[in-house]
């Protein structure tokens, strides 16, 4: 990748009533102006930053292809912080084929994936936490997904680590001083228990970051719901009916689905990841069987299980699904209350005998998957099983795995420099611990990377254009 070259893709998807063309570069407006003429014949040489240019885009034999706006950024006052054009044409995919190719032509080459992001922050326009919140926002579903995004994308984050590191370099650097000045032992330029407490708070610090990763990877992936049960109780159809689409298919006869089905839905400004199982029950067929261990695997994954039912379960049965899903949200869901010819009391008995300590029923109703009766309660006790926190845009929430990883290194260096402190050691084991958590925060935000194969895999899940 030369980042030299002047680079140019299709911004927007081919088709609409707008396309937008950008390039990239520091000849960038120089090619724009080759196959460029402008209604009012000036050059866009001559053009002052932030201004718009109506005119036409010439192809080689000097007919019009396209009546076109050229915006113009020159830098480093640009997305990319290089000089920068944007042609927005009429969304004609012929037209905006044309146009590329005019400008392949003279001089350009087409991005690759995540290009204009990743010039971005090589030439210090944003950091490398900031730059992957870009294809998080472009990526987000929901509210919260989307303030998430916008938060890490204006530095919240990087500026939380910023803080941190600041402390952490000044204490590193006054054990450095101390090894300069090591024939002197009864100098001591770092407090111990000034050291211990910044130690701690940071260490406090980290660990409530790397705990939020479990609520950040619930919005961003859907909070994973198994729906479990016995064969033919309705769990495909309520998958259908939670979806709003025939996503699984529905018969009477038992065994109908035998592999795991997921798909995912906004319940209240929150994605949830339905999981629709196998039915449990004792088979002789070997697909069935190995439907139905799956199930089982989908249920230690998920957050939330729905048991769903439609007859009172054994004692064994209870007793079995209290211990695989302990530290779960637990849904008794009874269906098929259509066909109910009594009341609820039997049911009712089963919940209460059900429940106990920390496999205390999360919520207990009644509904009809067939006829959706009762299904928005069930959603409502969904959103509140979920326990999301409302999120604004100035919460720090990691959704990363990249840097949730970083960050329990971290907290492991900052453990052994807590234990090294405990047991008296020497200030150059203490620095090289606390190096050690300096580099795994500069990691997150780019600070101390030097790997392209690091930049690579971050940058190749980008879109063209962006």
């Amino acid at each position: 990748m030369n980042q030299e070259e002047c680079i140019c893709a299709l911004a927007t998807p081919a088709g609409g009533a707008i396309g937008i063309i950008r390039l990239s570069g520091s000849n960038a407006i120089t090619i724009t102006d080759k196959i460029f003429q402008s209604a009012n014949g000036k050059s866009l040489e001559e053009a002052k930053p932030y201004t718009l240019h109506y005119g036409e885009i010439k192809d080689k034999d000097g007919n019009t292809i396209d009546d076109v706006l050229v915006s113009v950024f020159r830098a480093p006052h640009s997305y990319t912080g290089e000089n920068s054009t944007e042609i927005s044409c009429h969304g004609s995919r012929y037209i905006l084929q044309q146009v590329l190719h005019r400008f392949t032509e003279v001089g350009c080459r087409q991005a690759e994936p995540g290009e204009y992001t990743r010039r971005a922050y090589l030439n210090g326009k944003m950091d490398l936490s900031q730059a992957e919140a870009v294809a998080d926002l472009i990526a987000s579903t929901n509210k919260a997904t989307h303030k998430m995004a916008l938060s890490q994308l204006k530095g919240h984050f990087s500026n939380e680590l910023s803080l941190l590191r600041e402390k952490l370099l000044k204490m590193t650097s006054l054990l450095e001083l101390e090894l300069d000045f090591s024939d002197h032992e009864e100098l001591e330029f770092a407090d111990r228990s000034d050291l211990q407490a910044l130690a701690e708070e940071i260490n406090h610090k980290i660990t409530t970051l790397a705990h939020s990763f479990e609520t950040g990877n619930a919005l961003k992936q859907g909070v994973a719901v198994a729906i479990v049960g016995k064969t033919n109780v309705g769990k495909s159809t309520l998958l259908n009916r939670l979806l709003h689409e025939e996503k699984a298919i529905v018969s009477d006869i038992h065994g109908t689905t035998r592999d795991v089905i997921e798909d995912t839905t906004l319940i209240d400004g929150i994605t949830f990841r339905f999981i629709d199982t196998a039915g449990i029950r004792k088979t002789d067929d070997v697909v069935e069987n190995i439907g139905i261990e799956r199930t089982f695997q989908k249920m230690e994954e998920a957050k939330i299980v729905i048991w769903l039912l439609d007859e009172q379960p054994s004692a064994s049965e209870i007793e079995e699904m209290k211990q695989k899903n302990q530290g779960k949200k637990l849904l008794l869901v009874f269906n098929k209350m259509d066909k109910l010819e009594n009341d609820k009391l039997a049911f009712d008995k089963f919940t209460h005998s059900c429940g106990s300590d920390s496999s205390e029923p999360e919520a207990s109703l009644f509904i009809s998957a067939r006829t959706g009766e009762n299904v928005s309660s069930l959603e409502q006790a969904l959103v509140k099983a979920a326990d999301i926190p409302e999120i604004t845009e100035n919460d720090v929430i990691i959704t990363s795995a990249r840097h949730y990883e970083a960050l329990l290194r971290a907290h492991d260096s900052l453990s052994r420099v807590l234990e090294s402190m405990e047991m008296d050691m020497s200030g150059d084991i203490i620095a090289e611990d606390l190096k050690m958590v300096l580099e795994e925060l500069g990691e997150i935000t780019g600070g101390q990377i030097s790997s392209q194969e690091t930049l690579n895999n971050i940058f190749k899940h980008f879109c063209i254009g962006k």
